[in-house]
């Protein structure tokens, strides 16, 4: 049974106990007990749901077209966020968006990978994909921020920058390494909390960071787990496969020390308890911007540059 059959399922407990819940508004009966068995159900489903989660079952549920994006949690953690547009050399990339903004009275710059919220906004947004004015917009927001001493917020969710002829005519990889190379020696305090995708060069563009946070159920890897079996086993079917070998769920990275820590999710995902997971995300990033800010200009940098060092050391 997939993690969405499992889902239905539980939908359906839910169903029930509001047909009961009325039935006893309605005609006066007493299901107390009928209900409390359900609930009891429901809960013994859910955990099911945690324990047995497969790193595929995780890739589906951060492709979860509900999952909350970067401008929802942006909505939701600070306050009077300005949105900046345009790189200042081409255009303005729609997949990748940043401003201003306050967070308990820190001012901040925010950086996201915007994917859509349905099928119109997926084709606006480029699937959340960027292009090379895309990273081009996050690195002067970023170089601004340095400018004048914020902190740096980035929220990364895409499957990989896009890789269309005109992002490559446009220079897309000396984009993503322009900002790899300016993105190292930024002199202020860099967070990045993986959201949902977290696909390659697309995704590091914007994480070279002093801090890195996944959500339970985010993926960051190298490439998709279908490009990894395209391109290793020729064979992309075996997707499924790919990602049980590629070590790119939370619980994998952090393991391997690639990231910080994890942030809870409800079972089913983020899009199941939103306000939930927006407030986890806030007490982290609170806590770690204002441990960062006790660091000097040469702490962070070296804080940030042995942070990447240090991948891939082994006993």
């Amino acid at each position: 049974m997939t993690i969405k059959e499992k889902e239905r399922k539980i939908d359906e407990l839910k169903l029930k106990i509001n047909e009961l819940k009325l039935i006893e508004s309605n005609e006066k009966i007493d299901f107390t007990d009928q209900i409390e068995e359900l609930n009891e159900k429901i809960l013994e489903m859910e955990k099911r749901i945690v324990d047995e989660m497969t790193p595929w079952d995780r890739v589906l549920v951060s492709r979860e077209q509900k999952r909350p994006t970067s401008l929802e949690y942006i909505d939701e953690i600070f306050d009077d966020f300005i949105e900046f547009h345009g790189d200042r050399y081409f255009g303005d990339d729609k997949a990748i968006v940043g401003g201003i903004a306050s967070l308990d009275g820190i001012k901040v710059t925010v950086v996201g990978e915007q994917k859509g919220t349905d099928t119109k906004d997926n084709i606006y947004r480029n699937f959340g994909m960027p292009s090379p004015e895309g990273y081009r917009k996050a690195l002067r927001l970023m170089k601004q921020a340095e400018k004048f001493g914020r902190p740096i917020v980035t929220f990364v969710d895409t499957p990989g920058a896009f890789c269309g002829v005109t992002a490559e005519e446009r220079g897309q990889g000396e984009a993503i390494a322009k900002n790899l190379m300016e993105m190292a020696g930024l002199k202020v305090p860099v967070l990045t909390f993986i959201i949902g995708e977290g696909g390659s060069g697309g995704a590091l563009a914007v994480a070279v960071s002093n801090k890195i946070y996944m959500l339970e159920n985010s993926i960051y890897g190298v490439l998709s787990p279908e490009g990894f079996a395209s391109i290793l086993w020729k064979d992309g079917t075996r997707a499924q496969e790919a990602a049980d070998v590629m070590k790119i769920t939370a619980n994998d990275l952090l393991a391997l020390k690639v990231i910080d820590g994890i942030i809870e999710e409800p079972a089913g995902g983020a899009h199941k308890d939103f306000s939930m997971v927006a407030g986890n995300i806030k007490e982290v990033m609170l806590r770690e911007l204002k441990e960062l800010q006790l660091l000097s200009q040469e702490e962070l940098l070296n804080h940030r540059y042995e942070r990447f060092r240090a991948f891939g050391k082994f006993e």
